[in-house]
């Protein structure tokens, strides 16, 4: 592979923020590919305080992207993407490695396709090597369900630790929106390009290892507990509520949208009573049921503009879904989350 040819199939874009300890073992996966085509390797260090720097000097083909001030992970991999050559693109976690034929997989189905579409590989826990995911349906409060179904390739999203798609698609879906902050930016390009007629796949092949919950804690299952944080709870609870505002074809918006706000309420209420807890109403659900007050004017604008692009009706776009709610069973399987 020569990242420095004019023609690029594919741009591998990694943000870095703090990554020292863990920036050796992704790239490393990611030049020991089995691609024999042409790739660039752009990394965005977001103003970084440990030795990141030091680490990506020893890399002289990467393309360091250094921030001056700490701008988030949508607008580091806005950044890349608006600096890559890449026929397409790879947005790869710096807590992330790749298996060998990645590239390769990954490269042949979309050229086998001949068409658009957002893909990823299975993921792996880090540590156990243990299937995470082929991707994720979403249930009807935009959780997250992951898709263990081998023989199932079109799903709802794709985990951004491992998010392929053709640079012009990312460039017809806006890339990530800034005000996604984190958390769920990767539902939001795939719930925009599945409305748009684009597929989302998980290749059955190959695959990656990622360190869950390495950026923003939780997000696993330790001992038989799920364990979160408030911070990831926030940032999960408001972007979801905004995103099935944003999504949710019509007339199907006041139904759903009332039911998910009677149902956070519920959830949001008696959790902080069990719990004793009243960080967990205010800084998680009542902060999430607020943001969807104050930003309903831009909410329902950004709706407009993106339901007036769909051109697949809600029969098309709730075929990755699945009825059963997520957070339950999670309950009944789990217990009530750790919140740390």
């Amino acid at each position: 592979m020569n990242a420095a040819s004019s023609r690029v199939a594919c741009s591998i874009c990694i943000a870095n923020f703090n990554g020292e300890a863990i920036l050796d073992a992704c790239l490393a996966s990611v030049f020991s590919q089995r691609l024999g085509e042409d790739i660039e390797v752009i990394v965005h260090d977001d103003a970084s305080s440990d030795d990141s720097l030091s680490v990506l000097a020893r890399y002289p083909t990467v393309q360091v992207l250094q921030s001056a001030s700490n701008v988030g992970f949508c607008e580091s991999n806005n950044r890349m993407v608006a600096a890559a050559r890449g026929e397409f693109i790879l947005l790869l976690n710096n807590d992330a490695a790749l298996e060998p034929d990645a590239l390769s997989t990954l490269l042949r189905k979309s050229r086998d396709l001949g068409a658009p579409a957002v893909m990823t590989l299975p993921q792996r826990d880090w540590e156990t090597g243990v299937l995470v995911d082929r991707g994720c349906l979403l249930d009807p409060f935009m959780n997250p369900v992951p898709n263990l179904d081998a023989q199932r390739e079109h799903v709802a999203m794709v985990i951004g630790a491992c998010l392929w798609m053709p640079r012009s698609l990312w460039n017809q879906l806006g890339g990530f929106p800034a005000w996604i902050g984190s958390i769920a930016e990767d539902m939001y390009v795939c719930c925009a390009a599945r409305q748009l007629g684009y597929a989302v796949l998980c290749l059955p092949t190959s695959g990656y290892r990622h360190m869950q919950g390495k950026s923003f804690g939780g997000n696993r299952v330790d001992s038989g507990r799920l364990t979160t944080t408030y911070r990831r709870r926030q940032l999960s609870e408001r972007n979801k509520s905004s995103l099935l505002v944003i999504f949710t074809p019509s007339p199907w918006l006041v139904p759903a949208l009332t039911v998910h706000v009677t149902t956070l309420t519920l959830e949001g209420f008696f959790l902080s009573l069990f719990r004793r807890d009243r960080r967990l109403w205010r800084d998680v659900y009542r902060a999430a049921l607020r943001h969807l007050w104050d930003q309903r004017v831009s909410l329902m604008a950004l709706r407009r503009a993106q339901q007036s692009l769909r051109t697949v009706g809600a029969r098309a776009y709730y075929a990755a879904f699945t009825w059963s709610p997520r957070k339950l069973v999670m309950l009944f399987r789990y217990g009530l989350p750790r919140l740390r």
